[in-house]
């Protein structure tokens, strides 16, 4: 990589502004910018293009560098999230230093929050700051980490099994943690998958025998993470294995043991690789990257939610999923020792919740998404009820229906083709459920107002209530807190950008897989693990890790020693003082600084400034700005 345009050379700063396809220059008039960036001290040159990100956009940019007409880069377009990276590397490619380069949003910042005559002022003003810090801007090298070829996947189920085997196939040695002590998460308690009609048994249990038989592959079930440090490359983990704690596993093990039945899959737990420790023990691992795998939680409705738990006849659909598995069709569908001859079907149980209309006992948050697999897993419960039990009439109680998926519309169509009633409902109107009159033995009755019929009052009598409960967020709050990863409102662990860094958080090293990040299915699940794998494998197959050069520095000779800097840094670790025989001096550790500023903002001397965003070019920038406020640029 080359590091020319030095700080030895005089400023040549290119401007580039980009329309954004009418996104910026349906409200900045972008040829004015241009023009106004042209007349500043230290540009040599000032351009626009429809679209800076495209070919043509970045070759503009790696000309005017090949052929020496500039040394420095702003560009003005999007955030700088998007494309980034994108301009550094045009950079790269005509062998100037990738760090020379400084952005101006003017799209999120002015025209997408700005109409009118004023956007253009703001945009020429903030490239004038961009062309100010630019001239400053001193070459840069990437920090290199080494990287320990050792990947750690917290949670068994399809995602985390996927993830390990992927890693392990690569040539890296792989610990796969799993809180319980069975593998294959929640797909190990369904039957079937759709759209394919697969057994999960089988699928469990084909990524269970493989990821076990792995030489790379080292398996701790009854584990969780008890303590997490280090940095990418070089975590430090502390791994717990306890005895099982969950009455749910305890019973499962019980019934196991008692069958006699040798490790090996268990319907609707998981498999079951080795007998679980009777004492617990501690395993220190060293690993380079951490793969979070630890799914989801189904909704668990509360006492007297739509009669569930009140009312012996209302199930949840994983419930439903499970009595169906053990019995055999042809005749009727028999719940809790009776006869079902019709049944409904009510879906977003525990999503879409919406304020002031939902209010959980407990303070429980609201669950305002949509699960997104609810509606196509009731849609394929019915249609197999339908092909097992055909005589049962099927009720579908819905606010409406989102089969997204391929091919999952087709269950949709199916279903009303074999009969399946479809009813709509308003959400500040849901069904409400009681048991007829005669007492629980007894149907229960459906009272609501159907929308596809104008509003029409309607009862049904049936013999069994389904609730088609929505996806929460696995048991990820206390790693999330140890990892220093952010979670949505939704409580999801939070990737950096949905499209350009879907399964990164901001921690790097650390990654995303399945549904620990949003509802998924289990293809997507799976297809997001593979992601996370290639992200993981590419930076431990090399042994070393670059990272972005944008941390604190400090003078040793204006340091005094005073520790004002540490206890403001954010991150454990980060700053330290280091004690020489004289006088004690701050030390950064650069694959730990978050390069916040923090530390700078409190150091009296002067000693700490961040790389790439120090105090002369903070000044610079602010006095562009202000020059330009007084020039009273307009359009």
């Amino acid at each position: 990589m080359s590091g020319g345009g030095g700080q030895t050379d005089p400023a040549k700063v290119g401007v580039y502004i980009c329309h954004c396809g009418g996104n910026i220059s349906d409200h900045v008039d972008v040829r004015k910018v241009e023009d106004l960036a042209g007349s500043l001290p230290a540009v040599a040159v000032a351009r626009r293009n429809s679209f800076m990100c495209s070919d043509p956009g970045q070759e503009m940019i790696v000309k005017d560098i090949a052929e020496g007409r500039v040394n420095r880069v702003v560009v003005a377009s999007c955030a700088p999230a998007l494309h980034e990276t994108t301009f550094r590397g045009a950079l790269a490619r005509a062998g100037l230093n990738p760090y020379l380069y400084e952005h101006a949003n003017i799209r999120e910042q002015v025209s997408w929050v700005h109409h009118g005559p004023g956007a253009t002022g703001k945009a020429a003003r903030l490239v004038a700051a961009a062309v100010a810090k630019a001239a400053l801007l001193e070459p840069l090298e990437p920090i290199r980490v080494e990287a320990t070829a050792h990947a750690t996947v917290v949670g068994a189920g399809p995602a985390g099994l996927k993830a390990a085997l992927d890693l392990a196939r690569r040539g890296i040695q792989v610990v796969l943690v799993e809180q319980s002590p069975f593998l294959g998460g929640n797909l190990a308690r369904l039957d079937r998958l759709f759209p394919t009609g697969e057994k999960a048994s089988e699928m469990v249990e084909d990524l269970a025998r493989r990821a076990l038989s792995h030489e790379l592959i080292q398996v701790f079930t009854c584990a969780g993470i008890a303590a997490a440090g280090g940095y990418v490359g070089n975590f430090s983990l502390t791994v717990v294995r306890r005895p099982p704690q969950t009455q749910r596993d305890l019973e499962l093990l019980a019934k196991a043991r008692s069958s006699g039945l040798p490790p090996g899959f268990i319907p609707f737990a998981g498999y079951l690789p080795l007998e679980p420790p009777s004492a617990q023990e501690q395993i220190d691992l060293r690993t380079g990257a951490v793969i979070l795998a630890t799914g989801f939680e189904h909704y668990q409705p509360h006492a007297g939610q739509y009669g569930y738990g009140q009312l012996p006849q209302v199930v949840t659909l994983p419930e439903l999923i499970q009595i169906m598995a053990g019995q055999e069709p042809g005749g009727p569908l028999t719940v809790n020792g009776r006869p079902v001859k019709s049944l409904a079907l009510i879906h977003c149980v525990g999503s879409r919740e919406i304020p002031g209309l939902h209010e959980p006992p407990g303070g429980r948050p609201l669950n305002e998404y949509c699960s997104r697999v609810c509606c196509t897993a009731t849609l394929q419960a019915a249609l197999e009820i339908k092909e097992r039990f055909p005589e049962t009439l099927i009720y579908d109680l819905h606010r409406d229906i989102r089969a997204y998926g391929r091919g999952h519309e087709d269950y949709y169509l199916e279903a009303s083709r074999r009969g399946v009633l479809f009813l709509r409902f308003a959400a500040e109107n849901p069904p409400q459920i009681r048991a007829q009159a005669g007492g629980h033995g007894e149907g229960l009755v459906i009272e609501m107002a159907d929308t596809l019929l104008g509003g029409e009052e309607l009862e049904l009598e049936t013999d069994l209530v389904v609730l088609a409960v929505g996806m929460r967020p696995g048991p990820a709050a206390g790693l999330a807190e140890m990892l220093k990863l952010s979670r949505g409102a939704d409580g999801f662990l939070l990737e950096v950008h949905p499209k350009l860094r879907p399964v990164e958080p901001a921690v790097v090293g650390v990654y995303l897989a399945g549904a620990c990040q949003a509802p998924m299915d289990v293809g997507e699940a799976c297809a997001a693990a593979s992601a996370a794998t290639v992200k993981a494998g590419g930076l431990l197959s090399r042994g070393y890790v670059e990272l972005a050069p944008f941390v604190a520095r400090v003078d040793a000779q204006a340091c005094t020693g005073c520790g004002a800097c540490v206890e403001a840094c954010l991150r454990e670790g980060a700053l330290e003082l280091a004690r020489p025989p004289a006088v004690a001096k701050a030390l950064v550790n650069p694959a730990l600084c978050l390069g916040c500023g923090a530390c700078a903002a409190v150091c009296e001397p002067g000693a700490i400034a961040v790389a790439g965003w120090t105090l002369p070019q903070y000044e610079a920038m602010v006095r562009a700005m202000i020059a330009g406020e007084a020039g009273g640029e307009q359009a």
